[in-house]
């Protein structure tokens, strides 16, 4: 029967349970959640003791508040218990509820566990209900949800009155472990928000410092640097470009912002930069400045995005290699080229020949008539094989466009690659009288006229000593001819070395280059002409004399 003073006692501890429960949002921070959930069991709920396990990210569970005894919080605060030895607690005893007690008589048998644990000292009960000094009761905290997540427990020891809790202790102490459970919640994502503000801050401060740093890195790069569109309609155009890049082109940043590198580039080298990866991509190209002119610059492309899911942009540095190309022109045109006059040397010649120059030979009538049957084999302008129609009078085949050879006695209008083989005519007698440097005088003039006397497009390359070869490709019979007549009379004129005049003959021989040959058989079949006309010429002269 309830006496009394109990609806007064009850209204008290009704008060100083809201009060408390009030305490435990007013914590700023995780450990002062839970420590203020310990004080409350001893303030407001009528224990002495109270601990505050709190399970770990591994599932263990911490000692992580104590309060009403500052010697056993000394003793086991920080102190680990495993979780396998606390689902044992929380499945033996009583079930109050949510709440577990466990009798002393049962208690012994959970001495030896690794749950940190302390003991009061005191008398033994002396009525059913009295409190025994080795009662274990615990109040399992669980997260809002289905889950049941557990969060923590709250163990209680020595209630002030001596008794174990009735049906209304029981009551309170439930309710207080669901708010407590509440505000720990509440305070562990309070915490993590503010770890979250904290590193969104640092990586915010950090992209801020990164954008700063490449804006510098970007704007006073020694060398050029450009962003440009990728995608969309305005592909490739430049949206951006630092000092270097506009004062090696001649251009200000606000007419830059009007082009591409396409617009840019060298004709020559569109192919180049059109074939040049976006991602990672290099290119060695020309680029127009605004005086009209062209420097070599290196590109190599990398790609940023702005955001994780925003537009992507193509970062291109430019890199002025004007020197060192022209360097490399030199040493390519110095193993190319003739060192005294400057023609191509013996090497260029032959590799000039050698692409025109294919190991089959061009048969004029059963190609023909096979190619068109296959033609006709297709559809369209193209039969089976890729043959083209309109190749058949270019002599094209397997992509390649045959060197054939006009006939010396018939005029048919054939075009052929004509092939000279001069010689001159007393260039030793020069080189004995008047010394080595009259004679380098004399090939450097002789190299001139022939020059001179050819087409854009012709070859003329010094072969060695006071020999001379020219390329002339499109020539019929009489063409090759009358150049060889020409280039002669060129060269007989006086050349004035050192204030006399000399004079050197010239001796031509036409051969003709035509797929099958090799490249030393047309040189020797225009060598040997070459001499046939020689000694001929000189037969003409035995018999003047």
């Amino acid at each position: 029967m309830e006496t009394e003073s109990e609806p007064y006692v009850r209204l008290a501890t009704l008060r100083q349970l809201h009060q408390v429960v009030a305490d435990l949002n007013t914590a700023r921070s995780l450990a002062d959640t839970l420590q203020t959930v310990a004080d409350g069991v001893v303030a407001g709920l009528g224990y002495e003791l109270a601990c505050v396990n709190l399970v770990r990210p591994d599932g263990d569970l911490v000692v992580a508040a104590f309060a009403g005894s500052a010697a056993a919080e000394a003793l086991i605060t920080g102190r680990v218990g495993s979780r396998e030895s606390w689902e044992r607690r929380l499945s033996m005893g009583e079930a109050w509820g949510e709440l577990r007690f466990i009798p002393h008589t049962e208690g012994w048998v959970l001495i030896e566990d690794d749950v940190p644990q302390w003991h009061t000292e005191g008398p033994e009960p002396r009525f059913e209900d009295e409190w025994h000094p080795q009662d274990r009761l615990y109040a399992p905290m669980y997260a809002s949800g289905g889950g049941r997540e557990l969060l923590g427990v709250i163990s209680v020891d020595r209630p002030r009155n001596g008794r174990r809790p009735g049906p209304w202790g029981q009551e309170a102490l439930q309710m207080y472990a669901s708010q407590a459970a509440i505000a720990i919640s509440n305070a562990r994502l309070r915490a993590n928000m503010q770890r979250a503000l904290v590193r969104l801050e640092r990586e915010q401060q950090a992209l801020r410092a990164s954008e700063e740093s490449f804006r510098q890195a970007f704007e006073y790069a020694p060398s050029g640097m450009a962003i440009a569109e990728m995608g969309g309609d305005q592909h490739g155009r430049l949206l951006r470009t630092n000092d270097a890049l506009c004062r090696l082109l001649g251009r200000p940043a606000s007419a830059m912002r009007r082009y591409s590198f396409a617009d840019l580039v060298h004709p020559e080298d569109v192919g180049t930069l059109l074939r040049t990866s976006a991602e990672g991509g290099r290119a060695e190209i020309r680029l127009g400045r605004r005086d009209g002119t062209y420097v070599w610059v290196s590109l190599r492309n990398s790609v940023v995005a702005d955001t994780a899911d925003g537009p992507r942009f193509l970062l291109t540095h430019v890199e002025d290699i004007e020197d060192r190309k022209r360097h490399e022109l030199q040493l390519a045109h110095r193993a190319s080229h003739d060192a005294l006059t400057g023609l191509p040397n013996s090497a260029e010649l032959r590799a000039r020949l050698s692409s025109r120059l294919c190991e089959r030979p061009y048969a004029p009538y059963a190609s023909d008539i096979q190619s068109l049957d296959a033609a006709y084999e297709g559809d369209g302008g193209f039969g089976a094989d890729g043959f083209d129609f309109g190749a058949v009078g270019g002599r094209a085949y397997d992509h390649h466009v045959h060197t054939v050879a006009p006939d010396d006695e018939i005029d048919d209008g054939t075009k052929g690659l004509a092939v000279l083989f001069c010689d001159l005519d007393g260039f030793k007698s020069i080189n004995d009288r008047f010394g080595h440097q009259t004679g380098d005088a004399v090939l450097v003039e002789v190299a001139r006229r022939l020059t001179t006397g050819v087409r854009d497009g012709d070859t003329v390359a010094r072969l060695g000593g006071d020999e001379f070869v020219v390329l002339a490709d499109g020539l019929g019979a009489a063409d090759a001819a009358d150049l060889a007549v020409r280039l002669r009379n060129a060269i007989i004129l006086p050349i004035r070395v050192g204030g006399r005049g000399v004079r050197v003959g010239a001796s031509f021989g036409i051969g003709w280059a035509s797929c099958g040959m090799s490249v030393e058989e047309v040189l020797q079949s225009a060598d040997q002409r070459m001499y046939v006309e020689k000694r001929s010429r000189a037969k003409v002269h035995r018999r003047a004399g």
